[in-house]
């Protein structure tokens, strides 16, 4: 009983004691730490129980001293991407790489020059302009004006010119492409006719004349573009065998599996911190309609679409030339067309898919990781679809659609796309630690819009 008392006694004493030090303390500016080491170290010498409160307010104490520590590192801010590129002193070379992208033309090439200067793809003499990579164009350069000749025929032009200086020209062809390879003329203009002189010589020249072996050589129904060459070259398959060969294998014989849906599984984990694959889909897809998630030759991409493609283009530029549409009958594909060759031309098909553009954004964007993930890619871009004001992007940049009507017979926007990326060394070298950059605009004759700036660390030995 007695022992009880004097406990509280003490309590009562240690309570006033600590009351009466706060307010000296706040007074006399004494800091909060020493003023309880002081009381606890009184308390030790003063009181017959002061070792056991010594020994509780020691531990508050400490306690109190790894909060205020852990609050002080949590405070301080965590040093910037940037921060650590400037710092970087190794012996690693940044990695840099310019595209520039540019959808339908439609026959007008003035305003096609328009842009390829304002987008420094062209010098003030058309021709390239060495500034960028990689130029890519999405088809549907034929029909709504004159110009057919003049722009494939300065396409190829370029073409040349980018590969002698070490970069590359991509070339798609479009809806309107194909339907003229068809015979379906409804929106070739009768003034374009005349420039090639007569129907038969612009059939001659969309077959085996020189626009025709273009097409047949230089131009695809879609492509892959990977960021880091580390991918391999523009077009390269994914999945190639290789990933899946370091991927997956069949735990009873050794044997690799080709029939596991391992791309979701790479796509979602890639841009994690340990990803033991970062850059594996570090790439774009590029195509004129769109690449439906139902469409069934997806993969491997691209080269099971253009393998395709070119079966279809072969049966068309081969055949007799049907009259064309208007005002003769619709000759529609060649009896000998294949069940995927139809499907490649239908409205679900690369060509004239249009889902992107119309779908609502909660749906499109539920269904975009899916495709991304079987193309090895981050995005797609694509034409087709136009917005006459600008280049559209939907969910976070997943989806760009860059047709805004460039000819003067839509009289929308001129634009172009251009991708900036890049992968810069830093840290210990021995580290092997990277920032990864993709800087995505809109480009406009007045005005830059920005649509994507990514940035992140990534660990691994990415050889140029």
């Amino acid at each position: 009983m007695g022992a009880g008392r004097t406990l509280v006694a003490v309590a009562l004493v240690a309570i006033s004691l600590v009351y009466c030090l706060h307010s000296l303390r706040l007074h006399l500016l004494i800091p909060k730490d020493e003023a309880i080491h002081w009381v606890s170290e009184t308390l030790k010498h003063s009181v017959p129980l002061g070792d056991k409160i010594h020994s509780l307010i020691n531990s508050k104490l400490a306690q109190g001293y790894a909060d205020a520590a852990a609050s002080k590192a949590k405070a301080q801010p965590e040093e910037s991407l940037t921060s650590k590129i400037q710092r970087y002193k190794g012996s690693r070379t940044p990695y840099t790489r310019h595209i520039v992208a540019v959808g339908d033309l439609h026959g007008d090439l003035p305003n096609a020059r328009r842009v390829l200067k304002f987008s420094d793809v062209i010098d003030e003499y058309d021709n390239w302009s060495g500034n960028v990579d990689f130029f890519v164009q999405t088809g549907d350069i034929i029909d709504r004006g004159d110009d057919t000749i003049g722009l494939f025929t300065w396409m190829d032009k370029l073409r040349g010119q980018a590969t002698a200086s070490g970069a590359t020209v991509l070339s798609h062809l479009g809806n309107h492409e194909w339907m003229n390879m068809i015979g379906d003329w409804r929106y070739v203009y009768p003034t374009e006719i005349k420039t090639f002189g007569s129907v038969a010589a612009r059939q001659e020249m969309l077959s085996s004349g020189l626009i025709g072996r273009s097409w047949a050589s230089n131009y695809s129904t879609t492509s892959r573009l990977p960021l880091h060459p580390s991918l391999g070259p523009p077009n390269t398959p994914y999945p190639s065998p290789a990933t899946l060969k370091h991927l997956h294998y069949s735990k009873e014989d050794g044997d690799f599996e080709v029939d596991i849906d391992f791309d979701v599984w790479m796509f979602n984990n890639h841009r994690k911190p340990e990803s033991k694959d970062p850059l594996s889909h570090a790439a774009i897809s590029f195509v004129h309609g769109g690449l439906s998630p139902t469409y069934k030759g997806l993969t491997p991409f691209p080269s099971k679409i253009n393998e395709v493609a070119a079966s279809l283009m072969r049966k068309l530029q081969r055949r007799q030339q049907p009259p064309p549409h208007p005002p003769n009958p619709y000759p529609g594909l060649p009896e000998s067309a294949t069940t995927e060759e139809k499907e490649l031309y239908d409205s679900n098909g690369p060509l004239w898919y249009r889902g992107w553009a119309q779908d609502d954004e909660t749906t499109a964007c539920k269904k975009v990781d899916g495709v991304l993930a079987k193309t090895g890619t981050r995005r797609m871009i694509m034409g087709h679809t136009p917005d006459f004001n600008n280049i559209v992007s939907r969910c976070n940049g997943k989806i760009i659609i860059i047709d805004t009507g460039i000819s003067h017979a839509y009289g929308g926007v001129l634009s172009a796309l251009s991708i900036h990326y890049t992968v810069h060394p830093i840290g210990d070298d021995a580290e092997q630690k990277w920032v990864e950059r993709e800087v995505i605009s809109a480009l406009y004759e007045e005005k830059r819009t920005m649509i994507v700036d990514e940035e992140r660390e990534i660990v691994g030995d990415f050889q140029v």
